[in-house]
C-alpha cells in the first residue's frame, strides 16, 4: 500500500539510449488497470561540461563566442525529450514522463524510492552471460534500488554456453 509522499506510479522504467526498447516492451506486459507506470531518462551532465571546459581552455577565458555548451545542452534536452515521446508511444498507454539530468545511476535510484517495480535493461557485454553484461550505471541502480527490479536482456539472450569455465582448483594434497 502507498503511503503519503510516495510517487504515483507503481512501476519505473529507465529509458536509455541503447535499450529503451526493451524496457517498454517489457513493461507493455503488464496488467493495463493495475500498473501506473513512469517512463525516466537522464541525462549525463558530463558532455556540456567537457565541451565548456575545452572551449574556455582553447579560446581562454575572457573568449568571447559560441561556448558549445549552451547548444550541447539544448541538444540533450531536445533528444531527450524525443527519446521520452517515441518511449511513451510505444508503451501506448498513459504513463508519467520524467526528464532529469545527472548522474543516471542516482537519478534512477532517487526516482526509484517509493516505486513497486524497476524496469533495467542490461548495457554492458551483450555477447555472453555474466557479470559484465551490466555497465557501471545498471551495476550502481541493481545494487542500490530500493525496489525489486526487474532485469532484462535488450537482445537475444547469450547462450549458456557462453559461461566461461571456472577457474583450475589447486592440486589436493593428501
Amino acid at each position: 500500500m502507498k503511503e503519503k509522499g510516495d510517487p504515483a506510479y507503481s512501476v519505473l522504467v529507465w529509458v536509455g539510449e541503447r535499450t529503451w526498447q526493451a524496457c517498454i516492451d517489457a513493461a507493455r506486459r503488464l496488467p493495463v488497470a493495475t500498473t501506473r507506470i513512469a517512463l525516466i531518462h537522464v541525462t549525463a551532465d558530463d558532455p556540456p561540461e567537457a565541451a565548456h571546459g575545452a572551449y574556455l581552455g582553447l579560446m581562454g577565458r575572457g573568449a568571447h563566442g559560441r561556448d558549445p555548451a549552451a547548444r550541447i545542452t539544448e541538444f540533450a534536452r531536445d533528444s531527450a525529450a524525443e527519446l521520452l515521446d517515441a518511449a511513451a508511444k510505444r508503451l501506448g498507454r498513459p504513463c508519467d514522463l520524467i526528464d532529469r539530468h545527472g548522474r543516471p545511476e542516482r537519478e534512477v535510484v532517487t526516482a526509484a524510492d517509493g516505486a513497486d517495480l524497476l524496469i533495467v535493461a542490461r548495457d554492458g557485454d551483450q555477447s555472453r552471460l555474466g557479470p559484465k553484461s551490466l555497465g557501471k550505471e545498471a551495476r550502481f541502480v541493481v545494487d542500490h534500488a530500493p525496489c525489486p527490479v526487474l532485469l532484462i536482456w535488450p537482445d537475444a539472450v547469450p547462450s549458456v554456453a557462453s559461461i566461461p569455465p571456472p577457474p583450475p582448483r589447486p592440486p589436493h594434497k593428501a
